[in-house]
């Protein structure tokens, strides 16, 4: 029988319908595959979009720290409070609940209105749990005023970070991120030592950027952007999921996969409630939680704060510098405003504006988006006929600065050297010297013993944002007003002593990250202040990148059994060092004959009699530590790419042979490859590396 016209047209409408509807289905589930906001954790979420949109920095929550549903209170400090004065409120209002706590816990009665409150929280909670509430009540404070400005501040990166997550194949709700990190604040330094709109640390920056005394990249959003981008790509790829991936941008790769393995799952809300480690605390447990809210709340900021305005995108004109030039020869050649210069180059230290620092060959140097007619070529050639900067000191006192291998002319003032003597400094400083050299160890205070100047007024002299911006090499003005000329930049020193400056600011992160990871148990209040200079983190001082090197995913820990796992640049030589035994000796435990070299990946017993293992591991850590601060002090990763193992390969051809990479980077990029089994069509993920000019 023949179908009527108007049934067959019905039939395909609702055929295309099922497509559409199909097509949706399958995209619906792979968003919420790749960023799952499960249920279990809903109510995590539900307090970071309160904490994002509700209570301002001069307000805070006392709450419990592993149930976040559980809200004791909200404080509202008043404008005029000391931060010590906070300190005190938040305190003595956590002592009170502690108390609390532990009288219902004991089995009294809930006789004040306050108690039955308390109780009623916690339902019919048994009172072991009240127990352990009692040492688990904890203060956040609020971030709803830094959150909004950052909203506003993201239109000036926005399109530059979309552009870049979508040329990784990364998921565009990235992008928010910041929000957490920084509010979006391109300045931001914390007091570990975490830097620009992702919070990088030195130690992973100095992977994917440029970090020296005259550059640092992390305060430049758009290289940041796309070193945030490596990091999360890359810990995509060791760890298998995103909550993964964004858990490791706070806890570190290495971490993430001790709580993979440990676990036996990649199940975010297994490792978040499950996972327990010294280092994983409330900041790592709650900072995908915390991407998850601000991923809400970014998705409809109308919702929560109203019509935002939006900062205009920046727009420039990059030009790769051709060679070694200061500020001051610029300035003269392009015709442009210092204000400009400094507004569009972020990443340019205060040392290269005062002229003790050359901008560097190779830096991407960004003017003013009309001056399209400058080009590499152009400015190589303006600048060579350029005539030499003539400074603007006297001429009485215009006396080039020494170096310790390079001798100042006979009867003029020198610099201050470190290694002086007392009396040898009582002399220069009789002469007047006009700047000291910083070598390895000094601090501002001890510079400042030396030459009988106070701290204060070294760092005002020079600039100084904070005690710890010191590097190898710069020279600090001891007199007003003295300009060092820019070609005696400390351009001489081998990579291996900035990897020893690299590996001393990061023993001073090391320092600081402990003390933030001590905020975590003591519950310690934030200061409204320290709220506006670090934007919404969880916790003072713990966002950012968390580990040493949150890009080395390599577990330097012994086992239990008194074993570890052999990763690359190791030998049996070096384990006998580290333990204060023999080769022999490790031989004839191992069972290894002869001269049978060990194989990266396999297992290993040691003999702990005369180290403890924790005295090993520091040993080995360090010695990687400085191996990778000696390879990226001159080195950066600007990518990656897919190799196919052909027959013949070894680790050598594909490292030191055809692409000059170390095999320990090699390693970190497959952590679980075979590396003594290298089969024909085995994948392997190939970091690409570029040599960066030194200073």
């Amino acid at each position: 029988m023949k179908r009527p016209p108007g049934l067959l047209r019905l039939l395909l409408l609702l055929f295309l319908c099922s497509l559409c509807s199909l097509a949706a289905a399958a995209e619906l589930p792979r968003s919420a595959q790749l960023l799952p906001r499960p249920a279990a954790l809903e109510p995590d979420v539900q307090f970071w979009i309160r904490v994002y949109t509700q209570i301002d920095t001069d307000a805070g929550f006392i709450h419990d720290q592993h149930d976040l549903s559980i809200i004791y209170e909200t404080l509202h400090f008043g404008s005029r409070l000391s931060p010590r004065q906070r300190q005190h409120e938040v305190d003595s209002e956590r002592q009170r609940l502690h108390d609390i706590l532990l009288r219902l816990a004991r089995g009294a009665p809930a006789a004040t209105p306050e108690e039955r409150r308390v109780r009623a929280l916690w339902g019919d909670a048994p009172p072991a749990r009240l127990a352990a509430a009692a040492d688990d009540v904890r203060f956040q404070l609020g971030q709803a005023d830094r959150f909004r400005a950052g909203l506003v501040r993201a239109g000036a990166w926005q399109s530059h970070i979309a552009q870049v997550l979508s040329s990784q194949g990364l998921p565009p709700q990235l992008a928010v991120l910041p929000d957490v990190e920084s509010s979006f604040n391109p300045t931001a330094y914390s007091k570990v030592g975490a830097a620009g709109l992702w919070q990088f640390l030195r130690s992973t920056g100095r992977r994917f950027l440029h970090i020296d005394a005259a550059v640092d990249e992390r305060f430049d959003p758009f290289r940041e952007t796309e070193a945030a981008a490596q990091l999360l790509a890359y810990n995509y790829r060791l760890l298998g999921t995103w909550p993964l991936a964004i858990t490791a941008y706070n806890h570190g790769a290495a971490g993430m996969l001790r709580a993979r393995e440990q676990l036996g799952t990649t199940d975010i809300v297994r490792i978040v409630r499950d996972y327990h480690s010294r280092t994983f605390g409330f900041a790592s447990r709650n900072f995908y939680v915390s991407f998850l809210a601000a991923l809400a709340v970014t998705q409809h900021p109308r919702r929560y704060f109203g019509d935002l305005p939006h900062t205009a995108p920046v727009e420039f004109h990059e030009v790769r510098m051709p060679a070694r030039a200061s500020v001051a020869q610029l300035l003269r050649t392009l015709s442009v405003e210092r204000r400009t210069l400094e507004q569009l180059n972020p990443a340019l230290r205060p040392a290269v504006w005062s002229g003790r620092r050359s901008i560097p060959a190779g830096y991407r140097l960004r003017l003013p988006a009309g001056n399209t007619e400058w080009t590499s070529r152009l400015l190589a050639r303006r600048l060579t006929a350029a005539p030499a900067p003539v400074s603007a000191v006297p001429a009485a006192h215009a006396v080039p600065v020494a170096l310790t291998n390079r001798p100042a002319p006979p009867k003029a003032p020198t610099a201050l050297a470190a290694g002086s003597g007392a009396l040898q400094v009582a002399a220069a400083m009789a002469n007047g010297p006009q700047f000291y050299l910083v070598r390895p160890q000094d601090t501002v205070v001890s510079i400042a013993d030396r030459t009988g100047m106070a701290p204060e007024r070294l760092m005002s002299l020079n600039a100084l944002p904070d005690p710890d911006f010191l590097y190898e090499g710069e020279q600090l003005r001891l007199v007003p007003g003295v300009t060092a000329p820019a070609e005696l930049t400390f351009q001489d020193e081998p990579a291996a002593a900035v990897a020893q400056q690299a590996l001393r600011e990061d023993r001073q992160e090391d320092a600081a990250l402990a003390g933030a990871r001590r905020l975590e148990t003591t519950g310690e209040a934030v200061a409204a202040a320290q709220a506006q200079a670090e934007g919404p983190q969880l916790l003072p001082g713990t966002f950012g990148p968390q580990s040493a090197d949150a890009a080395d995913p390599e577990d330097y820990s012994v086992a239990a059994d008194g074993s570890i796992r052999v990763v690359a640049a190791e030998t049996l030589g070096h384990y006998a060092q580290w333990l204060g035994t023999s080769a022999a000796r490790l031989r004839a435990l191992n069972h290894l004959r002869g001269r049978t070299p060990v194989l990266i990946g396999r297992r290993l017993k040691l003999p702990f009699d005369s180290v403890s293992p924790a005295q090993f591991e520091q040993r080995r850590r360090q010695y990687h530590e400085q191996l990778q601060a000696v390879y990226f002090a001159s080195h950066r990763i600007t990518g990656t790419r897919q190799y196919t193992a052909r027959r013949g390969d070894s680790l050598w051809n594909i490292t030191m042979h055809d692409l000059k990479i170390p095999i320990w980077l090699l390693q970190q990029y497959n952590p679980s490859l075979d590396f003594s089994a290298l089969r024909p069509g085995t994948q392997v993920t190939l970091p690409q590396v570029e040599q960066v000019a030194a200073l």
